[in-house]
């Protein structure tokens, strides 16, 4: 945008930048030098911080600069644990309900989809809200998809509990009263014996997403655009790297080829650092080794690249994450086929990272390194990490430290807080996870979502998880004294990711010779209010000197993108996540019509004369 008063020097005594953000608070995450108000890029890389005066002499006539108004600048944003390239392969398929604030109007987005959505293909909500955002807090019900959607397949994704479906989407699925439960799962029945379209985690997933993948899925050339659309949304929150988790239905090389495609053509706007996960039980030791045999961890560019195995590497090894329900008990044995799969990588010089939920399981998995420790395995050099850790103990970080371990913690108690603090009590909820006491240990940290199928991919949703210990329904689960700063969150939250990926000499923080990835923000996260950070936006990201995200006044500024096919698609219409002042009127006609219906059950005496303080007793947990 043009600025009066800023014009190219008469001298260049260096190379012009290509761009210059001027007249900005820039936090720079360099601790040798922390703050600045202008940054110059060239070649992708930083150039230059300092006052607008001291980098005017970069501006040439070839120099796109832009002027900050004064907003906060940030490093962009890396999300050490996002299944990515999963999502993007079908983002725009799926209609998000993340951060709708109404299930009222939730329903209606999913009516008015039904009216638009072709026969043959499904409407699916999956992952990225939970009942608690609701004004009404609570689910919706079997009976309500089917009078919203009643002859168009609906599955609704509830965490890593439930999924509800409509009738249509029961017969799409193949689901009848001879249908039997699979293995850690349960198909919830009528009196008739008939799939009522309720399906639960008991305690796997494997029952939600097996199901899922009956869906319809898109062709290649969709699966491109989508994947496109989906890291330009994930730009609009100024997250400019993601660390792949991969995860279940997710093959390599085949599902690796859409991300691979646009790499290849320059057209990512995304840093993806990905792993490799075996998907089939019985023969995860036969694809590790295969694998090491085929490709590295480094292979690819600053774009696209190998970081490692995981987040499972057996599947006897992973316990479960649903809150609502006890915490699994693994098989005794686990450990000699888990300790060959360990022994393969660290011996071919792979890292890798695990899934694990609770404390039982850490333990377990440590007393396998201590035991390859004593021939020198650990540390070797190779990078590896826990992923979530929500219940990990003192003791375990410690051995965590001594094996040079390191952690990845999620939001997810931001969607299953309430769940967890029930099932364990406040005193667990107040340290899960303790981010705090792993930061005292000097442990690597980083922070992400795990999105898309649980959590919001919104970073600062989790950003406000991690500074105000409180769920996405505002419910406190840690004490002042687990909170983290602002600013050390932050710092999860991009150095994190950076040395996870071995690349914190390169990114993570604003300095000369870093990565030009940056974020311009909507509100200064270091100042708002604590209840307005999950609303913050990012109005222009840039990565590697390429501005891939533009709204506010520099609207127009950024990539251009193909549209979004195909054109019934839901992100057509609604987009991705629901933020803004409509949501907030939304929200204010939910709760009226929650007054209603009290008013409505005291006139017949079937409901309290004393109106609640929120919300509508009928619809508590």
């Amino acid at each position: 945008m043009p600025v009066a008063g800023l014009v190219p020097a008469p001298r260049r005594e260096q190379r012009q930048a290509d761009l210059l953000v001027r007249n900005a608070k820039v936090f720079t995450g360099d601790p040798g030098r922390p703050a600045a108000h202008a940054v110059a890029v060239r070649d992708g890389r930083i150039a230059a911080l300092g006052d607008d005066h001291d980098l005017a002499h970069l501006v040439g006539p070839g120099t796109r600069v832009v002027d900050a108004l004064g907003r906060r600048v940030v490093p962009g944003l890396n999300d050490s644990h996002l299944h990515v390239i999963r999502g993007g392969l079908n983002y725009v398929l799926e209609l998000r309900w993340d951060g709708v604030r109404s299930l009222r109007h939730a329903l209606a987005m999913l009516r008015e989809q039904a009216g638009r959505t072709p026969k043959g293909q499904w409407i699916r909500v999956v992952g990225g809200w939970t009942a608690e955002q609701f004004a009404e807090r609570r689910m919706p019900t079997v009976a309500e998809l089917n009078a919203a959607a009643p002859d168009t397949p609906v599955f609704v994704l509830h965490l890593y509990q439930s999924a509800l479906m409509n009738r249509a989407a029961v017969a799409a699925a193949g689901f009848t009263r001879d249908t039997p439960d699979p293995r850690g799962g349960q198909i919830v029945r009528g009196r008739d014996g008939e799939p009522t379209g309720v399906l639960l985690a008991a305690p796997g997933a494997l029952v939600l997403y097996s199901t899922l993948a009956r869906a319809p899925v898109l062709d290649e050339a969709d699966k491109r655009t989508s994947t496109r659309h989906f890291l330009r949304e994930l730009n609009r929150f100024g997250l400019t790297s993601a660390v792949d988790a991969a995860g279940g239905f997710q093959s390599f090389p085949d599902d690796y080829a859409t991300v691979a495609d646009l790499a290849a053509s320059g057209q990512l706007s995304l840093r993806i650092a990905y792993h490799l996960f075996p998907q089939t039980a019985g023969q995860e030791l036969a694809d590790l080794k295969r694998w090491t045999e085929t490709v590295r961890p480094g292979d690819g560019d600053e774009w696209l690249r190998l970081n490692g195995a995981g987040e499972n590497l057996t599947w006897s090894a992973a316990d479960f994450e649903n809150f609502s329900e006890p915490r699994p008990e693994l098989a005794e044995g686990y450990e000699a086929e888990f300790e060959q799969a360990v022994r393969l990588l660290l011996e071919n010089g792979w890292g890798f990272r695990l899934h694990a939920t609770y404390d039982e399981t850490i333990r377990r998995d440590l007393a396998v390194f201590e035991k390859l420790a004593a021939e020198g395995l650990f540390p070797g050099g190779n990078r590896w990490l826990f992923d979530h850790a929500e219940t990990v103990s003192g003791h375990s970080l410690d051995r965590i430290a001594a094996l040079g371990g390191a952690l990845s913690v999620q939001n997810r108690m931001s969607f299953q807080g309430t769940a967890f603090l029930g099932r364990y009590g406040a005193d667990a909820a107040a340290h899960t996870p303790p981010v705090r006491a792993m930061l005292d240990r000097g442990l690597t940290v980083a922070a992400g979502t795990d999105a898309t199928r649980v959590s919001s991919y919104n970073p600062w949703v989790a950003l406000h998880w991690l500074v105000t210990g409180r769920t996405v329904g505002g419910t406190t689960l840690r004490p002042a004294a687990n909170l983290i700063d602002r600013e050390t969150a932050l710092g999860l939250y991009t150095r994190g990711g950076a040395r996870l990926t071995g690349e914190q000499d390169v990114k993570g923080i604003l300095r000369e010779g870093f990565f030009g990835d940056l974020a311009i923000l909507s509100d200064d996260f270091l100042t708002v209010p604590e209840d307005a950070i999950p609303d913050i936006e990012s109005v222009l990201t840039v990565v590697g000197g390429r501005i891939v995200h533009a709204s506010a006044e520099y609207e127009g500024l950024d990539e251009a993108v193909p549209p979004v096919r195909p054109e019934w698609s839901p992100v057509a219409h609604f987009g991705g996540y629901q933020s803004g002042a409509r949501q907030a009127s939304l929200v204010a006609e939910a709760v009226a019509e929650s007054e209603r219906h009290r008013r409505w059950r005291v006139a017949r005496g079937s409901g309290p004369e004393t109106p609640p303080p929120f919300h509508d007793p009928c619809f508590a947990h």
